[in-house]
């Protein structure tokens, strides 16, 4: 077996994983495939921000598991999805660490979504207490 390079997030290549206090919010094709206040926001180096929702905060009948997988040397192996009702456009359009590395741990059990294959990922503001 081959074993692929673990690398630990540090000065050079920094990653945060937070809890997100917004209310985000994930449509495609008028409906909601995830909305959550229990999100997680993690920051790698220069990339763009990355919501991480939990599954049990995601309509998962609207995904389709994929073939694809990725590595990333800090996180892992992820796993692809497919949200169908939005066509070639939403083709491995979410993606999962099942298995992350220590270092990101806390998203496991989440998924991210590629903000050019849905139609918009929305944080909408601190919910007020007892607001949910």
């Amino acid at each position: 077996m081959n074993a692929r390079a673990q690398r630990i997030p540090g000065p050079d290549h920094p990653i945060t994983v937070e809890h997100n206090p917004s209310r985000v919010v994930v449509k495609l094709g008028g409906k909601v495939i995830a909305d959550s206040v229990n999100s997680l926001t993690l920051r790698e180096a220069s990339y763009p921000p990355v919501h991480y929702i939990p599954r049990k905060d995601v309509d998962m009948s609207l995904l389709e598991r994929t073939d694809h997988q990725s590595y990333c040397p800090y996180k892992g192996e992820a796993s692809y999805f497919s949200i169908p009702a939005g066509g070639e456009r939403s083709k491995n359009a979410v993606w999962s660490y099942e298995n992350p590395y220590d270092a990101v741990g806390g998203i496991e059990q989440h998924v991210a979504f590629y903000p050019d294959r849905v139609d918009s990922i929305e944080e909408l503001g601190a919910p007020e207490a007892g607001q949910f």
